[in-house]
């Protein structure tokens, strides 16, 4: 495509007809990850699709932040009706008013979306149309999840946590104040409201959408979060949830423009990036909006505070003082650029253009160094300070030494931590095993991953009866922050149950019962079988007689310790029970945070759909919900 022909293409606001066959299409749709992003829009591989930068209510605020013309989501050969494609369906039903709306009409002529007659082009003119909510949910969830499956993200295909493919994306799910991701129903439930302005749809807050889709994502790269009680586990759905939503506002080259204009060159006052669900805040909260990455809270603060969505906040603060460090890094590259070509003034943009791919690393790229069951902020953070390590081992632009103290800082992690992670030694070590598996057979079926721990359980610190399960071994092939691959990674999670007697009345109406508390690690692999990370969560059987093994047992007792008490405070505040529904699907108000079920025998305790609460029932203003929204 010539420049003049690129220019036409930006003022009508469509792209041209392509003439390419539908063979060409799929042979290039086999190679796509070779291709430019540029090459990528201009072959058709990435269809135009008008989204919300944010939500209507912003797009109201600001003019020039309303509907984004340059947004794209990837064209795949088996697109259909609904929208439909290979990880998601698109179902429009409202069980309010027990309506299912007609699809979005998919013409594989022209490359796009139709309304049902058949004729009208979906696009911001269309925004009245419920197949028009239903392309945008469509085209941010497809975005999102090739965001996340790239090269700079996780680097491979991400299952869910339930069985099949697709994700049920339910756009008009009901009359509600109210939006989540529920793993039994293997959806997003998108609900829609009144008030004085009109109706919200909260499908169309690209935030509310992102936030909710993190959710599926992170259950499905670790299912076992949602068997937890602990306030951080839950706290780390939702900062998910909430770095998504921020990751992919960040990605957008326009938006980029607007918040550097709104903050005048500074971070510091974007909260138009910051902030998340204007218009979802302003109509449930009379907040500017719902929640901010500009933010001052700490660990200290929220002490003894168990409310996930506010704990959230401290990690999203953190990760986005992290953003702002590498912002202000790019900032001083961009202005000795400038001096070197006799310029005094250098490109803001450029610098946060160059700030985006290396957020998505340095944030996604962890999340596969996570253990398997029980995570906590203090675990993400190794995560992603020892993926930095590897990709970016000289550091020479001080990026470790900047995480470390924005963590320090939050009360992630302390002093002592920051001591020893600044130590200099080497990057990668060895194993020490007694039986030798090759990474090959190890990461060729979960069969060949158990073996290898079966066999070296002494050396990987597992109780000899323990029953091991392996929910995943997978590669990925990532990329470093200069665009060249990674040593191809291996990664294995691993755990096993250790069952635990809920004795005393603490324990209310569940003293006398059995519970399992998880335990386990996550072990990443170069091909060389160096170990690249090990995050492990551990029991209190005995695992050896050297100094290694009763320190790992010392920390099981103590897991085990919280793990107890962690119940007893649930139980005590009357956080657990069942998760209620009717015939209009799960009733909000009646929904606890956590949730008991027997399984063998025992219970075991969870995450409910929603998560968890946004707020506790006293605190409520509207004094007539028990449980809040998810998001």
């Amino acid at each position: 495509m010539g420049t003049e022909e690129k220019q036409l293409v930006r003022e009508s606001g469509s792209m041209p007809e392509r003439r390419l066959t539908t063979a060409t299409m799929i042979d290039l749709y086999a190679a796509r990850q070779y291709l430019g992003l540029e090459t990528l829009k201009e072959t058709g591989l990435r269809i135009p699709v008008q989204v919300y930068f944010k939500d209507p209510d912003v797009a109201e605020a600001t003019e020039v932040a309303g509907i984004d013309d340059e947004f794209t989501t990837p064209w795949e050969p088996g697109l259909r009706d609904g929208p439909t494609s290979a990880r998601f369906a698109v179902v429009d039903y409202d069980a309010t008013k027990n309506e299912l709306a007609p699809p979005a009409i998919w013409d594989r002529k022209r490359s796009c979306y139709l309304a049902p007659d058949r004729t009208t082009v979906l696009d911001g003119t269309t925004k009245h149309l419920p197949q028009y909510h239903q392309l945008s949910v469509w085209a941010i969830v497809q975005n999102t999840l090739d965001f996340f499956e790239s090269s700079s993200g996780v680097g491979r295909r991400i299952s869910w946590a339930f069985d099949g493919n697709r994700l049920i994306i339910v756009p008009h799910a009901g009359y509600g104040e109210n939006a989540y991701y529920d793993r039994a129903s293997k959806s997003l439930q998108l609900y829609w409201f009144n008030n004085d302005k009109g109706t919200v749809f909260t499908c169309l807050s690209s935030d509310i959408v992102n936030h909710e889709f993190g959710h599926a994502v992170l259950d499905g790269l670790r299912p076992h979060y949602y068997e937890s009680v602990d306030g951080q586990t839950a706290a780390f759905h939702e900062f998910v949830g909430d770095l998504t939503a921020i990751l992919m506002a960040f990605r957008n080259n326009a938006f980029r423009k607007i918040a550097l204009q709104e903050s005048h060159g500074k971070l510091t006052d974007a909260q138009l990036l910051a902030g998340l669900a204007q218009q979802f805040g302003k109509a449930t909260e009379g907040a500017p909006y719902l929640r901010s990455g500009l933010n001052e809270k700490t660990m200290h603060d929220l002490k003894g505070n168990l409310e996930p969505h506010a704990l959230s906040e401290v990690m999203t603060g953190a990760m986005f003082d992290i953003l702002m460090g590498v912002f202000a890094s790019h900032q001083k590259n961009e202005l000795k650029r400038a001096q070197a070509a006799g310029s005094s003034n250098p490109s803001d943009i450029r610098a946060l253009a160059d700030t985006v791919p290396r957020m998505q690393m340095l944030a996604i790229q962890p999340l596969d160094l996570l253990p398997p069951c029980d995570v906590t902020f203090r675990d993400y953070a190794l995560a992603v300070l020892r993926s930095e390590q590897v990709t970016n081992p000289t550091d020479p632009s001080g990026y470790r030494h900047l995480m470390i103290d924005c963590f320090i800082k939050r009360g992630v992690l302390n002093e002592t931590d920051g001591e020893r992670l600044m130590e200099i030694g080497p990057v990668f070590s060895r194993q020490a095993l007694d039986v030798f598996h090759s990474v090959d057979a190890i990461a060729a079926s979960r069969g060949g991953a158990y073996r290898f721990l079966d066999d070296n359980r002494a050396k990987l610190l597992i109780p000899q009866n323990a029953d091991i399960i392996v929910p995943e071994v997978v590669r990925a092939q990532k990329r470093s922050r200069d665009g060249l691959p990674q040593p191809e990674q291996t990664i294995v999670q691993y755990l096993w149950r250790e069952e635990l007697l809920l004795e005393g009345s603490r324990f209310g109406r569940f003293a006398g019962e059995r519970t399992t508390m998880l335990c386990g690690a996550t072990m990443v692999l170069d091909p060389n079988g160096n170990v690249i990370h090990w995050a492990r969560k551990p029991g209190t059987l005995p695992v050896g007689d050297s100094k290694a093994a009763q320190t790992e047992q010392t920390d099981g007792f103590r897991r085990r310790d919280q793990f107890l008490h962690t119940i007893a405070a649930r139980v005590a505040s009357g956080e657990i029970g069942e998760t209620v529904g009717g015939e209009l699907g799960l009733l909000e108000r009646a929904s606890p945070p956590f949730t008991v079920q027997r399984v063998d025998g025992g219970i075991r305790f969870g995450l409910a759909p929603h998560f968890s609460l946004s707020g506790y029932g006293e605190r409520d203003e509207t004094g007539d919900r028990q449980w809040q929204i998810s998001f």
